[in-house]
Order: structure tokens, then C-alpha cells, then sequence
């Protein structure tokens, strides 16, 4: 069973073999030593010294195997991006170019370079090892998230985005950024998407086009992939879809993924989600669920059996789970029913 709970500085070597593994365009987990541990210490501080309200705070979670201990996949919530640093997306919109003494009437789509999620709360850093990638253990990754997202919703904005990996290929090559590295760059994907990792983005204000794009004016190829997500991203953007996530048409500066967003109350593991309390026992007819304990510091959140009692308002479990969920009777747990084909 995979439990989640927050990144540890014992976690540093696993989490840097997972950058390895995680490839070209998985900015959020770049191959470098120093921003690694940047993260840990970050994610640590976070939940170290809880914050009055929302602020620039990382809370970075692994899965990991509850027999073995292996770490076996990680998740993150930023509680607010852009605010140190500008966080910038493309906004893909229209622009009418008309004469009516002419009768021509023309519209074109256009791409503009925006500032416009300053301060909203990000999902990343979702990456589901390959040995763990069968069941509902990539659902575990994404929605937990939503349970935290649900007992402390004071630290993050009332706005959710996620940002989807473009298209790109096993050489680490973005047919968006080959265009943009034609005209305005003299980088390659995997160099500007490394920089852009370790949070070197100063470049992408003193180079990047100041005006709006005209789409027409792009390659074939780039003109394709706008909007669109890598192959090994769809599941993800399925899931997200389902919880009520949408795109509204502004995706990443460099590979033209989509960037998703929802708000926090209409996110449906959120709406469907419950407090109930502790009852450890032996569940009659358990059903699937996603639970949480409703700690900060010591999250802990997985997939597990249980069943409901509607009249105490009890949730009744093995000793197990409540022992992986660091539980007791009495305790208070946050629950959303999972189906198992969910």
C-alpha cells in the first residue's frame, strides 16, 4: 500500500533518482543537487512553521511503499506562485483585423506573453514511478492533494492551476520551442527547460517577444502542439478533467502545454469530501476510500477499505490502516469515496 506524507531529508537521493527518471521537460524536478535540496528544505520549512494565511510555501509530499519503504513517487502544492519571481504564461486569444469599405474580415489568433496567475496556488511535481504505475496509485498521487487542499484551505489561494507537459520528444525536442529558438533564442529545449528548473528565468523576460505572437506567422509543426499534452501527461489531465479542472486557453512559454485551472470549492474530491471520526474495528461491507488524517505537520494520506457509519458519523477501519494513517480511536479523519474503476 502506498502511504503519503511530507518529503523528508532522508528522501534526498530517491528524489534525485526520480529527477533522472522524471526526463526533458519535467521542470519542477531538474538534475541538480543544490535545487533538490532547495526543495526538501523548503517543503520542510513549510510545514515546519505553519503559516498564518498563504504565503510562498512549498508542501512537497512522496509516496511511499508501506512494506518496503521505498519512495515510489512524489506530489506538490504551491500555496501561491509568481510572487518573488514572475511566473509567465502564454494566453491564447483573438484579434480581428476588418474593413468594411473592403469587405474583409479577418480573425486571427495570437499568443500573449501574461503575468496573469500571480498568487494562485499550483499542483506539481506529480510523478508516479514506473514499478508503482498500475490500480489507483496515480489517482492516490493526484487527490490527495485535494484533501489537504480541503483542511487547510487558509494557506492557498481560491484558485488551483496545473501546468501539463507539451509535447516534446525522447531527445527532449519541443516543436514550439524549436520555433521560438529560430527567432528570438540560441538554446536548446532541454538547456532552456533546465535553466528555467533551477529557477534561473531572468533570461525569458530580456529575450522573449514583447508583443503579441501571431499563430499563423509559426511552423506547422508548432502551430500542432499548442495546447496540447505530452503522451505520458494525458492520464493526468484526465484526472483533472474529472475533478473539474479546465483550460482556458493560456499554456507554458516553452513546449505550449496547457496550463489547467479550478476553483478550490467547485474541485469535486474537495466537494464530496467529509470529517468523520475514528472507530477502529472490523468494517462490515468496506467500501474504497481515500482518506487523510486531518494533521498539518504529519500528513498522511492513502487508498484504504473502511465503512461508514452514518449515525455516529464514524469511520470504521482496520487497526492497519489507522496505524499507517498514524490514527487512534476518537481521531478525526477527512474521507472522499473512491470507486474502484473511478
Amino acid at each position: 500500500m502506498l502511504v503519503i506524507r511530507p518529503i523528508e531529508q532522508r528522501d534526498f537521493a530517491i528524489l534525485k533518482q526520480i529527477a533522472v527518471e522524471s526526463g526533458h521537460g519535467f521542470t519542477s524536478l531538474p538534475v541538480n543537487d543544490e535545487l533538490l535540496q532547495n526543495k526538501i528544505d523548503h517543503s520542510v520549512a513549510s510545514f515546519a512553521s505553519r503559516a498564518g494565511g498563504k504565503g510562498e510555501c512549498l508542501y512537497f509530499f512522496v509516496a511511499e511503499d508501506s512494506d518496503t519503504g521505498e519512495v515510489l513517487g512524489t506530489t506538490a502544492l504551491e500555496s501561491a506562485v509568481g510572487l518573488s519571481s514572475p511566473f509567465y504564461t502564454y494566453l491564447l486569444g483573438k484579434q480581428v483585423h476588418s474593413s468594411r469599405k473592403l469587405g474583409i474580415h479577418n480573425v486571427v489568433e495570437t499568443l500573449t506573453l501574461t503575468n496573469d496567475y500571480t498568487g494562485v496556488s499550483e499542483l506539481c511535481t506529480l510523478f508516479l514511478r514506473e514499478p508503482a504505475r498500475h490500480g489507483l496509485n496515480g489517482r492516490l498521487l493526484s487527490k490527495c492533494r485535494f484533501l489537504f487542499l480541503a483542511e487547510f484551505p487558509e494557506l492557498f489561494d481560491q484558485r488551483v492551476l496545473a501546468e501539463m507537459r507539451g509535447v516534446s520528444d525522447e531527445g527532449g525536442n519541443s516543436p514550439f520551442w524549436s520555433w521560438l529558438q529560430e527567432h528570438f533564442f540560441s538554446m536548446d529545449f532541454p538547456t532552456v527547460d533546465y535553466l528555467t528548473g533551477i529557477g534561473h528565468k531572468g533570461f525569458i523576460a530580456d529575450l522573449m517577444p514583447k508583443y503579441p505572437i501571431y499563430v499563423s506567422l509559426l511552423s506547422k509543426e508548432a502551430r500542432a502542439v499548442i495546447g496540447k499534452t505530452h503522451d505520458k501527461t494525458r492520464p493526468a489531465l484526465h484526472m483533472l478533467a474529472e475533478e473539474g479542472f479546465c483550460w482556458r486557453g493560456y499554456v507554458d512559454i516553452f513546449d505550449a502545454g496547457p496550463t489547467v485551472e479550478c476553483e478550490v470549492r467547485h474541485i469535486r474530491t474537495i466537494r464530496n469530501s467529509r470529517r468523520l471520526t475514528v472507530q477502529i474495528g472490523h468494517p462490515v461491507q468496506p467500501e474504497h476510500y481515500l482518506i487523510s488524517n486531518t494533521r498539518f505537520e504529519d500528513f498522511r494520506a492513502l487508498l484504504g477499505d473502511m465503512a461508514v457509519n452514518e449515525q455516529k458519523g464514524q469511520a470504521v477501519m482496520t487497526a492497519e490502516v489507522a496505524r499507517l494513517l498514524k490514527v487512534e480511536d476518537g481521531d478525526t479523519v477527512r474521507v472522499a469515496e473512491m470507486k474502484r474503476n473511478d
